[in-house]
């Protein structure tokens, strides 16, 4: 599927906004404290797996956006 990072599936993958937003959470509860060590540990494990399908997404998007570019730059050239 065109939409979803590399490497994840449908079922699993959260998209962009929600991966973030739930990440942000997750900051915002790290820096208040308040938690085990164990519940801190678990809630770093997840924002890392968080950042990186966020990542997975960005460059998902980055190859999109370069190969349209490069898309558009062909087109060009062959009307001149």
């Amino acid at each position: 599927m065109a939409d979803q990072p590399p490497d994840q599936s449908p079922a699993q993958t959260p998209a962009y906004e929600e991966a973030r937003a739930e990440l942000i959470e997750i900051v915002r509860s790290l820096e208040a404290g308040g938690t085990t060590l164990e519940e801190s540990l678990a809630l770093w494990e997840r924002g890392e797996r968080l950042a990186a399908i966020c990542q997975d997404w960005l460059d998902g998007a980055r190859r999109r956006l370069d190969a349209a570019i490069d898309g558009a730059d062909g087109d060009e050239s062959d009307d001149a």
